[in-house]
């Protein structure tokens, strides 16, 4: 049978081996005296804040005991929540997520501490912890799975927000998931869940998923916003919870997804409807600053797609208009979708747009290094699959032109983000266009191409575990 060492015992170890008498250790690490007294002689557990003090006394890295007074104090006790608490915070702030997993694995087993765990994980989660927020959802929710609690459905929304990245077989995945839950959540939440999962599926390009989310939205928005304005004048009224966003935007914003819903389906006429129906937002009541600011933003995007539908159904009259609009546009990450426009009118109706390419040179460079630190769901999906589809029209456009050089430079860039967002199709179309053009490409970006695509193969067979033979 192993010895678990005791931490008391490497203590005391410390204090042999360095010739150092408890009065001493007490004076340079600022434990008391007798608290190190009780701790050795009556194995009383000091508490984490004076363990982290007497780690840094020994010299040792953060947390370097904490295994052991996991070990002697929770694992081996009855659980303490006292203890476990603040032990839980620092391990989330040193990413000691082994450590996590062995606490809450030893209190699940009681139900009654779910609840508490669960305010834990809303702390952790409000300060941007998210990965071991993550393992406290995650054991919350598979205690309550039998349960149709608000807490449970709260729980899956939290592992969605978390789960949802740069791979999109993996975000389809959460996706789902997390859609049956949706109905579980307060009625306002449920407005924020909806506008997320409608803009992952709206960059997995799931257009039904896109509508459904809208439509359900859109009923429910009305519903809360005549509830507020019948609700208005009556005395203490009262909200526990509010929107991200203003209630009202809830309600055009799912017809802006519902235009979009249409126009990837190449019905611009429809989606024009939709347009002009969230470009004009009289019926909102508010006049706050606030409001005026989100009013003002849809009629800013309204007459943006407008130009868009007008310009992809074949009018092409319309594209000077709309490449003035972008010049005065604020340079944002909307700046992306606006571009990605002009070269899908441009490869479909072969519109020569190299003065519009060399205007916004700057802008489309800066665009190509781009991050992802936003955590709102639609710059974090919508933009990098934009992005994508934006550096691959472009690579389209200067191929079909002869441009070679800048034809493959994106050709390349597309293909590296394609395969980061794990977009199957993405990658498939950039190796078709790329062996219709192979002919054309220099021996270093032939070199290039083959390296990438045995990259991703290598990727592939480790994440699969598929065989590799090779000698």
């Amino acid at each position: 049978m192993k010895h678990t060492p005791t931490i008391s015992a490497e203590f005391e170890d410390y204090l042999k081996q360095n010739n150092m008498t408890l009065a001493q250790f007490s004076e340079y690490s600022g434990v008391h005296q007798r608290t190190l007294s009780n701790w050795i002689t009556q194995h009383r557990p000091v508490s984490v804040e004076q363990l982290d003090r007497i780690t840094l006394a020994m010299d040792l890295p953060e947390g370097h005991l904490y295994d052991l007074y996991i070990e002697n104090y929770i694992i081996d006790l009855p659980p303490n929540m006292r203890r476990i608490e603040p032990l839980l915070y620092r391990c989330a702030e040193l990413d000691k997520l082994d450590a996590i997993s062995r606490m809450v694995g030893h209190i699940m087993d009681n139900p009654l501490y779910a609840s508490r765990l669960f305010e834990i994980a809303e702390s952790l989660f409000a300060q941007g912890r998210h990965a071991a927020a993550l393992l406290l959802y995650e054991n919350v929710a598979e205690v309550e799975k039998y349960q149709h609690s608000e807490r449970l459905a709260v729980c899956q929304y939290r592992i969605f927000t978390i789960q949802i990245g740069d791979n999109q077989n993996q975000n389809v995945r959460a996706a789902s998931i997390f859609e049956a839950f949706v109905e579980r959540l307060d009625e306002i939440d449920q407005l924020d869940a909806l506008k997320d999962l409608a803009n992952v599926y709206r960059s997995l390009r799931k257009w039904d998923k896109v509508d459904e989310m809208a439509r359900k939205m859109r009923g429910k928005a009305e519903i809360q916003y005549s509830m507020k304005h019948q609700q208005k004048n009556r005395k203490n009224r009262q909200r526990d919870k509010e929107t991200r966003g203003p209630l009202f935007g809830y309600i055009a914003y799912a017809d802006l997804l519902c235009a979009s819903v249409y126009e990837a389906q190449g019905d611009y006429q429809q989606a024009l409807q939709y347009t002009y129906a969230y470009a004009n937002l009289d019926w909102v009541n508010e006049t706050d600053e606030d409001t005026l600011h989100w009013i003002k933003m849809f009629q800013d995007w309204a007459q943006c797609n407008t130009y868009i539908n007008k310009l992809l159904s074949g009018d092409t009259r319309v594209l000077p208009d709309y490449i003035e609009y972008i010049a005065a546009s604020k340079v944002d990450k909307e700046m992306i979708t606006k571009l990605l426009n002009v070269m899908f009118a441009a490869n479909r109706f072969q519109l020569d747009v190299n003065h519009v390419l060399e205007r916004f040179e700057m802008y489309i460079d800066s665009f190509v290094q781009m991050g992802q630190p936003s955590s709102d769901m639609y710059t974090k999906q919508v933009i990098p699959e934009q992005l994508a589809r934006f550096e691959y029209e472009l690579a389209y456009y200067y191929l079909y032109r002869s441009m070679y050089n800048d034809g493959f430079k994106y050709l390349m860039y597309a293909m590296l983000k394609s395969h980061i967002i794990n977009n199957e199709t993405y990658f498939i179309n950039c190796m078709g266009l790329f062996l219709h053009f192979q002919d054309y490409a220099v021996p270093e970006t032939k070199a290039e191409f083959l390296n990438l695509i045995e990259k991703v193969w290598m990727n592939n067979v480790e994440k699969n575990g598929t065989a590799d033979h090779r000698g």
